[in-house]
């Protein structure tokens, strides 16, 4: 496990209690927990590359109107078609997926990261645009509820009908599509969406806790986390040996649920314990 950058960490904490978060910066500092030789110059290259794809996008659309539908269909034609940006099943086995300056490197990636892409480069341009998390699968929308137009990155920038989306959801959950589901998805929202993905992939990979550690270290560094994540991480250090701070975060947890579940508190205790006596 490579030693985590403090610096790194600060810039983290700063971006996502600014007023506005930039997502692009948040997703390179992902990147860079993940890739010790991610360094500031790799991260100005990766901006200047949605910096000329916006200057790109603008001209395609000179002489388009502005509406939902061709806004869409001039970033799937922009990144779809132009560039390649697009998703295979194969690349959910890639930690590299959900890393920004790879999937700018690759132009393959998770639902989430080519979202990413879409909506950097959009807001570059002055285009309207925002995230969907639909459940099981990331997508973006155009224009307000009531003409929203859906487009997914993963199939190259694929217009979605109402059925398609449908279809999406009830697929992923075996539950009818709800309105609340087509909201606007935050800076933040998506970061923690990422960080599951990134905890998703790691968990199926005992050997790669450090990966789940650093995603759950970051996590708790958004304003609204789950107070479950201390215990989580805990159990990652304790995991890797480090049982005397694992012991410490399992009594944070406790702390934290006595207030609501005393017996649970107590039994947490007395896993902290447990963990302290492996020190002998």
């Amino acid at each position: 496990m490579h030693p985590q950058s403090p610096e790194r960490r600060r810039l983290f904490a700063d971006q996502v209690r600014s007023a506005r978060p930039d997502l692009a910066q948040l997703c390179l500092l992902i990147g860079a927990e993940a890739d010790p030789e991610l360094d500031d110059t790799d991260m100005r290259a990766a901006r200047r590359i949605l910096d000329r794809l916006a200057d790109q996008l603008t001209e395609l659309l000179s002489d388009r109107p502005r509406g939902p539908r061709s806004l869409a269909l001039a970033l799937a034609e922009l990144l779809g078609t132009r560039y390649g940006f697009r998703g295979r099943p194969g690349d959910y086995q890639h930690l590299s997926s959900v890393l920004l300056h790879e999937v700018l490197r690759r132009r393959r990636g998770l639902p989430i990261l080519l979202s990413v892409v879409w909506i950097e480069v959009a807001r570059r341009a002055g285009v309207p645009v925002h995230g969907v998390a639909l459940p099981g699968h990331f997508v973006v929308g155009f224009g307000t509820r009531d003409e929203q137009v859906l487009a997914n990155p993963f199939a190259g920038g694929q217009v979605l009908s109402r059925a398609d989306a449908e279809l999406m959801v009830a697929g992923a959950t075996g539950a009818p599509l709800a309105p609340s589901m087509l909201n606007p998805a935050g800076p933040l929202d998506i970061v923690l969406r990422i960080l599951n993905n990134v905890r998703a992939w790691a968990a199926a990979r005992p050997e790669r806790s450090d990966v789940a550690l650093w995603a759950v270290e970051l996590s708790l560094l958004l304003p609204a986390h789950s107070d479950r994540l201390h215990y989580d991480r805990a159990q990652l250090l304790v995991q890797r040996g480090d049982f005397l701070a694992g012991a410490v975060e399992i009594e944070t947890y406790a702390d934290t649920l006595a207030a609501t579940d005393e017996a649970a508190a107590v039994l947490l205790r007395r896993e902290a314990h447990g963990a302290r006596a492996m020190l002998n």
